[in-house]
């Protein structure tokens, strides 16, 4: 028996075992392997339709998250824009209203001193006419200490009296 060159029967015997193994393989065997092939080659492609459905999905995402952000930025530049023109209008109404409370004062101060300064000129004046009155007083009496002067200062005051009434 030689195997590197097998007699007939030897190698008749091989291929019926061969096709006796063959046959079981075919019938039991490949079956189950091909079922496994195939079920895997079916997960394989279903793990790779689920991947390109979630490469879908998160590129959506992307362009949802991309759009989100580009809106968060408007609205973002809105709020800050109206809280400019809002502090702008806040500041401004302020300055106009410090100036009219300082206008208001400044006026309310004029007329306190103009109506100081018309009482100070009224106290002042009385005070004139009181020291004049005084000092007239203290002439006359000089004056009318003599008898003619006494008389020719009568004569002379009803004259212009009566001189004053025939006017009016």
């Amino acid at each position: 028996m030689n195997l590197v060159t097998p007699d007939a029967g030897l190698l008749f015997w091989m291929v019926v075992i061969f096709g006796i193994v063959f046959f079981l393989l075919a019938k039991f065997g490949f079956p189950i392997i091909t079922g496994s092939v195939e079920k895997r080659n079916a997960k394989i492609e279903k793990s790779l339709r689920d991947a390109d459905e979630l490469e879908k999905r998160m590129a959506e995402w992307k362009q949802e998250q991309d759009r989100m952000m580009a809106q968060t930025r408007k609205e973002q530049s809105a709020i800050l824009r109206e809280a400019s023109e809002e502090r702008s209008r806040i500041i401004s109404e302020a300055m106009t209203e410090a100036r009219e409370k300082s206008e208001k004062m400044i006026s309310e101060t004029k007329v306190q001193i103009a109506a100081e300064k018309e009482s100070a000129l009224r106290d002042i004046r009385k005070e004139v006419a009181l020291l004049s009155v005084q000092v007239a007083e203290k002439v006359l009496r000089r004056e009318m200490e003599s008898d003619p002067a006494r008389s020719a200062f009568v004569d002379k005051m009803v004259e212009e009296a009566s001189q004053a009434s025939l006017k009016s």
